[in-house]
């Protein structure tokens, strides 16, 4: 016998069950009717910025409705990084993630969110490739002599990097570890005090990021040893990788991703996945960032995912390695 109670328990629950995924059919079908925020780690202009305004002018397109970009830098994009993973998971505020995303877990101890499970991973929209480049004075074309003279060199040699933590710190850290050679590390506040300075001589050695590297090879101010990508870039077909000059699985770069909070709906996730790749296929996007060293890809949820989880790992040994330390 089936008691009353169990009946309309069992009863109550299968109703709200169906409330439930009815309510989550008619949210992707409805989605979105109303502004969605974009929230990018970094200032304005920046490659990431540019991104997210691209790719958010393609969705207000379809959609018709307005994508806010809101530039929020600071903790190294974790407060940007925190405002969504405590947003709502509804697909109605979105985060622009990159490399500094999988390395902060191994530079701040404590962390008010986890990159990895609080989020659903869109998909990876583009990523570019770092450079490593010399002062045209230091008399080497190549990444073998450059180890050659750092042997001959130890402890005097300086590469530069756009701060404690950064991808390009921890590229000079692997290269140095993986080269066994000695350089002195000297951090900058960004991109652009750096370029400064390597361009100006005060240092010789310096690992960046393509956009901001390549104008001074092109001028002639700096000269251009490797990319720091797995294969060469169609941007800069000339310039061999550190894997083709020896060092074997060295892969390091930036990247721009799309991320939800955990416990988004799948239908809407699916939603913005299938808009992303239609908008980064786009003629007029792919012509305005592929002169960035943007390579386009367009992974799926469960193939992003992934390569996040790999990320991780991979630049958490990369932190142990360098013994970087948050700033502040």
């Amino acid at each position: 016998m089936i008691h009353a109670r169990h009946y309309f328990a069992t009863s109550a629950f299968a109703l709200l069950t169906l409330t439930a995924v009815d309510a989550a059919a008619q949210t992707a079908a409805n989605y979105p009717n109303r502004a969605m925020r974009w929230m990018v780690g970094y200032t304005p202009s920046g490659t990431a910025d540019m991104m997210a305004r691209a790719v958010g002018a393609k969705f207000n397109e379809t959609w018709g409705q307005p994508v806010i970009v809101e530039n929020r830098p600071g903790g190294a994009t974790n407060i940007a990084t925190e405002m969504v993973a405590k947003s709502a998971p509804d697909g109605y505020t979105l985060l622009l993630g990159t490399v500094a995303n999988v390395i902060n877990p191994s530079l701040y101890p404590k962390m008010a969110f986890d990159f990895h499970k609080d989020f659903v991973h869109v998909t990876n929209m583009a990523s570019t490739p770092g450079m490593v480049v010399v002062h045209p004075s230091v008399p080497v074309k190549n990444i073998k002599e450059l180890v050659v003279l750092a042997k001959a060199r130890p402890g005097q040699m300086r590469h530069g990097s756009t701060g404690i933590g950064s991808p390009h710190h921890l590229a000079g850290e692997l290269f140095k570890s993986m080269a066994d050679v000695k350089m002195i590390h000297v951090p900058y506040k960004g991109a652009t005090p750096a370029i400064t300075d390597v361009v100006a001589g005060h240092i010789e050695i310096y690992f960046g990021a393509m956009v901001s590297t390549v104008p001074h090879v092109k001028n002639g101010r700096l000269r251009a040893l490797a990319m720091t990508s797995a294969k060469r870039s169609p941007a800069a077909p000339d310039i061999p990788t550190l894997q083709e000059q020896g060092f074997k699985n060295f892969e390091t770069g930036s990247w721009f991703g799309l991320h939800v909070p955990a416990g988004t709906p799948r239908d809407v996730v699916a939603k913005l996945h299938a808009e992303t790749l239609r908008a980064i296929n786009l003629p007029d996007i792919r012509n305005r960032m592929q002169p960035e060293g943007a390579e386009f890809i367009g992974d799926t949820p469960e193939q992003f995912a992934a390569y996040v989880r790999g990320e991780i790992e991979k630049w958490g040994r990369a932190v142990k390695v360098s013994g970087a330390k948050a700033e502040g």
